[in-house]
């Protein structure tokens, strides 16, 4: 018996059975990056959730169009109406070309999406190639629901039924993120076109009907979305930050759009923060939390993606190296039991052509499998429930009397919802160098062929002296393990 996938609607407060809008399909959009600096570790654990999610959409036999944008302008310094492009700012500070900003954040965030092994979605979505269709967007709302100021085109919230539901969280104040800006009707209308000021020029502005000047943040998600999906799509994802004020206006858009019950999503997701108490995730601290950062101390990418997994998407994540570290140790220990079945095989069974699913799946492992099997489709169906997911997976690793085909069948479809990598990754590939070591690999080796001549001449003070110098330059000597060494992780 199949479990109906369930997730939970922000929109809602509920956990609700996903019925998409289109028969056997899933359409699904994610807020991307803003592409002035480098993604933190915390923006990340949002890619993290959505490819989670997209792979779940595919092993229920979904067929899955999945649409990331990247804002290359439109969003300033904060979630104000006034004020620099985050572009903008980013260009001037480093006297560069605000599209050649755009272009090296945006390649630096695609190589973050590779190596923590998320899936390429059906279309990268660029918010300046939309512009034509963001001021068409904008003219067909203007006269219900905008007025103009000096400033540019605003939104008027009161135009839309039951404004900030999303959020809940509307006030006589207004959203308290939003700053003040003189004339506007009410605290929470937004800038749909902003105009250039007077005497100034951007590299990022077009001619529009409302002067030159460049789209508010709001618009770009709305305009793309319906344009690769259409409206109404079915899932619209992002972090918890932009249920506040991001998404509820995009809200008021669409509404404004297509309808006063019209959302544009039917259902809005959103994973939890990432916290780290040290502060160093703000991209102001200097040297903040980037995945680089992580891999340059000798954690691979992939022990962060697990860490992710190992909480549920929709609770609060506190980072910590040394659950970092836990998370590393457990991914090993994935990998040796995956290395010790690989090496129980004559040949490897091949995936199914079109990729795994909870129905190929079925067909492929044998009967002693198919409860394990029920039980992790029960847990990735229940709103993505990876940490009990993950755990039936190393259930499944641990099994005796099992044919080892059927256990290696049976973690190649789970590991292709979790996407861990664990089937094509080795142990030692996990053994990234730190940045901070002074020794290279092959002083290492060279090191240890000294170490096992002098053990095997009984010369255990010399063997101990040199095991004693590797120690101290980070590396630690396993004797007995097929892998020989690895570094030590401070």
């Amino acid at each position: 018996m199949t479990t109906p996938l369930h997730l939970f609607n922000s929109l809602t407060r509920q956990v609700e059975q996903f019925q998409p809008v289109h028969a056997h399909e899933a359409r699904v959009y994610s807020c991307g990056p803003t592409v002035y600096n480098y993604p933190h570790i915390g923006n990340m654990r949002a890619y993290v959730f959505a490819d989670l999610l997209g792979r779940t959409l595919s092993w229920k036999g979904y067929k899955l169009t999945h649409i990331i944008n990247i804002t290359d302008v439109g969003h300033l310094t904060d979630d104000a109406d006034a004020g620099e492009d985050k572009l903008e700012k980013a260009a001037s500070a480093s006297a560069q070309s605000i599209w050649d900003i755009a272009q090296h954040y945006t390649e630096a965030y695609w190589a973050d999406v590779t190596a923590l092994n998320i899936r390429q979605p059906a279309e990268w979505t660029i918010a300046t190639k939309f512009v034509p269709q963001m001021i068409e967007f904008g003219q067909r709302i203007a006269d219900r629901h905008c007025y103009e100021l000096e400033g540019g085109l605003y939104f008027d919230t009161s135009t839309v039924a039951d404004y900030g539901r999303l959020a809940r969280a509307k006030t006589e104040d207004g959203e308290g993120r939003i700053e003040a800006v003189e004339g506007k009707r009410h605290a929470a209308d937004f800038a749909i076109w902003r105009k250039t000021p007077p005497g100034e020029s951007r590299q990022m502005e077009w001619d529009s009907p409302w002067g030159k000047g460049a789209p508010g943040w709001h618009l770009e998600c709305s305009v793309m979305s319906a344009a690769l999906l259409g409206l109404p799509f079915d899932i619209h994802t992002g972090g918890i930050d932009h249920r506040e004020i991001h998404h509820p206006n995009e809200i008021a858009q669409n509404q404004a759009f297509c309808g006063s019950d019209h959302s544009g999503a039917k259902l809005w997701m959103h994973n939890n923060f990432l916290v780290e108490r040290s502060g160093k995730m703000s991209k102001s601290s200097g040297e903040f939390l980037r995945l680089q950062l992580l891999i340059d101390k000798g954690y691979h990418p992939l022990a962060f993606r697990l860490m992710c997994l190992q909480a549920h998407y929709r609770s609060e994540l506190e980072f910590s190296w040394e659950g970092l570290e836990a998370a590393l140790t457990r991914l090993k220990r994935m990998l040796m039991g995956v290395a010790q079945l690989r090496s129980q095989m004559e040949e490897l069974p091949a995936d199914p052509d079109g990729g795994w699913t909870l129905d190929e799946a079925r067909g492929h492992v044998g009967g002693a499998l198919l409860p394990l099997l029920a039980e992790f489709d029960k847990a990735i169906s229940d709103d993505l429930n990876s940490p009990l997911a993950l755990t039936v997976f190393e259930d499944v690793l641990a099994a005796k009397k099992i044919e080892r085909e059927d256990k290696w069948q049976m973690l190649s479809a789970m590991d292709a919802v979790l996407g861990l990598g664990v089937l094509t990754l080795d142990r030692a590939d996990l053994r990234l160098r730190p940045k901070s070591a002074t020794i290279t690999e092959a002083e290492i080796e060279a090191a240890l062929a000294r170490r096992k001549d002098a053990r095997a001449a009984k010369d255990f003070a010399t063997s101990d002296a040199l095991r004693d110098e590797l120690s101290a330059q980070g590396v630690e000597v396993m004797d007995g393990d097929a892998l020989g060494w690895e570094w030590k992780l401070d």
